[in-house]
């Protein structure tokens, strides 16, 4: 089991999961927020899950925001606890 799950914004824009092994984290920033309806959850970030669906809650846009704000501060990981947390 990993130490922390993240979200990685690759070159390309797309966000995916990252399970750094234990000892090797990398920096990576944190969103802190108010939690509303339709929030994207773990399940809607795994692998399996349908991405249209995630993109279609109004969560994803401050999903989006903070992969963009990581990125311009120069860090390609982020964690949100909302979908970083079981």
């Amino acid at each position: 089991m990993a130490l922390i799950r993240l979200l990685q914004r690759k070159p390309d824009g797309e966000i995916v999961f990252r399970e750094p092994a234990s000892g090797d984290v990398p920096a990576y920033a944190i969103l802190s927020h108010t939690w509303g309806r339709e929030e994207v959850i773990f399940q809607d970030m795994e692998t399996s899950a349908d991405r249209s669906k995630t993109r279609s809650k109004a969560g994803w846009k401050k999903t989006q925001f903070c992969a963009e704000q990581a990125a311009a501060d120069g860090l390609q990981y982020f964690w949100i606890d909302t979908c970083c947390t079981i």
